[in-house]
């Protein structure tokens, strides 16, 4: 479970301007070792940088049926027993609705956004028929069914009030995005280690939700904008994570935001090398701190010593 090969990178991948990090948890169970060493690396990041440097605390707490006070809370108790001490107050995403909102406004001037009414249902049956679904970062792409929906039927459906997503034509925000090419910075790519530069490829997303039926605003766009408004200079995240990148980068281009460098760290894994998990209830956080385990403890398994 440890990451050695990572510390390596991590190390690496301080800059000598001081960073904004964030860390940017939901509220939706315990954390476990895998959230520390999320937290751990971003803090470090953003302390190693310089005097100017910021570790920042957003709760991403969207999902109002899974996300509970009472997680929020032992999230906190986490990071400060880990001495992880943010700079500012919490960032609240359940509060920031109007700021998403107005995201969405800026796209749908632009003729970027459709609605969808598909249900999940209808989406996979229609991928199954696919003789191969291309896939996206969040799993098969969508396969573009309300994107040619009659102007009129559409209109209809929208007078009836259907619930629906809104989901981005990929194919008009391509044409009409300012850049010629889509790239971002990525720590620990480049030669020796140092920065470089990935080029970003579109190929195969289909056209995303970022307005949810349920919550309003996908994590996408959310992530975007917060990173943004809370002058977020360096995204350290896991490499899960990666592949979202090319999304959240066309919207930056497609609002006229502020494109951050990224470092994608490794996952901690368990010993069969399967991921770690909120269900994993013994490696949570708390039950550590409860068997006795100590903060220096944590940052030695985790091989950031």
């Amino acid at each position: 479970m440890h990451a050695g090969a990572d510390s390596a990178r991590h190390n690496r991948a301080v800059s000598t301007a001081a960073e904004i990090t964030r860390f940017a948890p939901s509220p939706t169970g315990a954390l476990h070792l895998g959230h520390a060493y999320a937290a751990l690396v971003a803090h470090d990041l953003a302390r190693s940088s310089g005097a100017g440097g910021r570790y920042l605390l957003r709760i991403e707490d969207l999902d109002t049926g899974r996300c509970r006070p009472e997680f929020t809370a032992a999230i906190k108790t986490d990071l400060c027993w880990l001495d992880l001490n943010w700079d500012g107050g919490l960032w609240y995403q359940s509060a920031r609705l109007a700021a998403y909102r107005d995201a969405l406004g800026v796209l749908e001037e632009r003729e970027l956004l459709y609605p969808c009414f598909c249900t999940r249902a209808e989406i996979a049956a229609e991928i199954g028929q696919m003789a191969q679904a291309p896939q996206g970062p969040d799993g098969p792409a969508y396969p573009g069914t309300c994107r040619h929906l009659d102007p009129v039927l559409r209109a209809r459906r929208l007078a009836a009030g259907a619930p629906h997503a809104l989901r981005l034509d990929l194919a008009r925000s391509l044409l009409v995005q300012e850049s010629p090419g889509l790239d971002f910075a990525e720590t620990g790519r480049g030669p020796a280690g140092e920065t470089g530069l990935i080029a970003v490829s579109l190929a195969g997303i289909g056209d995303p939700v970022l307005g949810r039926k349920d919550v309003g605003v996908s994590y996408h766009l959310a992530c975007v904008v917060d990173d943004a408004a809370q002058g977020v200079t360096l995204v350290s995240r896991g490499e899960d994570l990666f592949a979202a990148t090319a999304i959240q980068r066309l919207l930056q281009s497609l609002l006229g935001l502020p494109v951050p460098r990224y470092h994608h760290h490794r996952l901690i894994r368990d010993a069969t090398g399967r991921r770690l998990a909120k269900r994993d209830r013994d490696l949570t956080l708390a039950a550590l701190r409860s068997a006795g385990v100590t903060p220096a403890e944590i940052r030695s398994r985790l091989a950031l010593v």
